[in-house]
Order: C-alpha cells, then structure tokens, then sequence
C-alpha cells in the first residue's frame, strides 16, 4: 500500500467539490470517513474517484469499535473492505475507541479503561482488521473526558504497546492532546514526550470549543472552528522533533467555504516546509 505524500491535506466536504476541481493541487491529498462511502455507487463514489485521480486519499474510519468488548462487526468490516478495494487509499486510520455493544450502535466515539485486558482486546481487533484489508492501518489517540480508576496504564506506553504487538502505525491528533491535557490537567508536552512519535504516519489538526466550569475549562473536540494557537505551537514542537509528516485540517461542522480550510492547510504547509529546510541544512 503506498503512503501519503508528506504534505497537508484536508477533509473532504461534497460542498466543496467544485472549489477543488477549479483548484488542483491545493493540497497533498483529501480524507473521508469511511462511512460515508459504504454504498455501492452513485455521486459518492463518482466523486471520490474524480479526487483520488488527482490527489492521495485517505480513508478515516469511525465506526470499527477497535475498543468494543465484543468481536469486530463483521458486515461492517466486509464492506469497508470493498471500500479500499475500490478506491485504493494511500492511508487508512482509525481511533482508539468504543461506539457499540452488542447491536446498539452509539454514534460517538467512546473512552477506554487502559488495562492488560483492553489492550488484549485492542491488539486482537487491530491484528483482525489489519489481516482483513491486507494493510496497515493507523490508530488515533483519543480525545477524552473522564478517565477510568481501573486503569493501569499510561495511554503512551498503551499506544507503544499496541505499535509493538501488532505493528501498526499510529495517527497523532494533536488537537486530541490539547484537549486531553486541558481537560485531565496534564502537561501535553510531557505527554508528547511520552508518544512513540516513531509511529507515526499522519497527524490531525483542528479547532475545539471551551466551556467554563467552576472546577476550570473544558474543551470539546468539535471540528467546527480554525485550530487554536496553541495547538499550532504543539505541532510546531511536534515536527521539530520527528520531521515533516501528513498533515490533515479536520473541520466537521460549522464548515466555512473552501477558501478559508485551504489557509489552515497552507498555514500547516509552511509549518512543514520550515521543518524539511531545516532538516535538509
């Protein structure tokens, strides 16, 4: 499976599709939910296509329930392997996460208790998408907004383990981290410094809300506005230390006109060039 160029990309909205046609090359490659694609054809696909014809693709999954205590839907795996067979992404990715039990179907993407047994379960899920795509995939570190007393590891050294165990490669939200960190009251760059960046084959970027409570702010991992400048330090140290990766502008909802999301990615591109002439000097 070939890889994603290393340059920004941006999600791809249907609303947008003439933006990009009329601007080629605006960014390195598009990602889409996969979820999205899962029918058998129409404007979906035929659009997809039209993108992939020019651009890599990467297809970011929400609906696998890696975290989910019981096995891997099979129906659902199924089709998304007739999605990569059909359109051969450059990447596919999805997160560290639960959104069903049994056949209720949550629509979120819910946290994990990081115990020996969920990384078993975790491994085991990761190890049966892999071998059913004949690919690998990438995992994303969550955002999150409790954590579980049971836990008995660091979401880090979980992450390396899985990395270890399965040979999977890992997609680093650092947006998630922010949110993590503000929210849990960690440092994020302690925890950077903890992330087996060596894994990493993409990374996300996008803006989230606040809320004010008594006991201090809460972020919302959104999608729905321009990614915070803290965030962009974050990235920036990010690079610094491992090198130009992927870059993706995730903006889900409130999406602003096209005009607006290809300057976040160029915002991200200069980041990343900054980096390549400084690791090329």
């Amino acid at each position: 499976m070939p890889s994603l160029p290393v340059t920004t990309g941006l999600g791809f909205k249907p609303e947008h599709f003439r933006d990009i046609a009329a601007a080629p090359g605006a960014v390195g490659f598009y990602e889409v939910h996969a979820e999205n694609f899962m029918g058998d054809g129409g404007a979906p696909h035929a659009m997809l296509a039209h993108l992939h014809a020019g651009h890599a693709l990467s297809i970011h999954g929400v609906g696998l329930s890696i975290g989910g205590a019981g096995p891997l839907d099979a129906d659902h795996l199924a089709r998304l392997r007739r999605l990569i067979d059909r359109h051969r992404p450059e990447s596919f990715s999805e997160h560290l996460a639960w959104s069903s039990h049994g056949a209720a179907w949550l629509n979120d993407l819910l946290p994990l208790p990081y115990t020996t047994g969920t990384l078993a379960t975790v491994c085991a899920h990761v190890d049966a998408v892999q071998q059913a795509l004949g690919l690998r995939m990438l995992l994303e570190n969550p955002a999150t907004y409790v954590t579980f007393a049971a836990s008995t590891w660091a979401e880090t050294d979980f992450l390396a383990e899985v990395v270890r165990r399965t040979g999977c490669g890992l997609l680093l939200d650092v947006n998630n981290v922010f949110v993590s960190a503000t929210n849990h009251r960690f440092d994020p760059r302690a925890y950077l410094a903890a992330f087996p960046l060596e894994a990493v084959g993409e990374i996300h970027l996008a803006g989230h809300d606040t809320e004010e409570l008594p006991s201090g702010p809460l972020l919302i991992d959104s999608h729905g506005r321009a990614v915070a400048d803290p965030v962009w330090s974050l990235y920036a140290e990010v690079l610094s230390r491992i090198g130009p990766r992927p870059t993706l502008i995730e903006w889900d909802s409130d999406v602003p006109p096209f005009a607006v999301l290809r300057a976040e990615a160029d915002r991200a591109r200069a980041l990343l060039e900054t980096r390549g002439r400084a690791d090329a000097a």
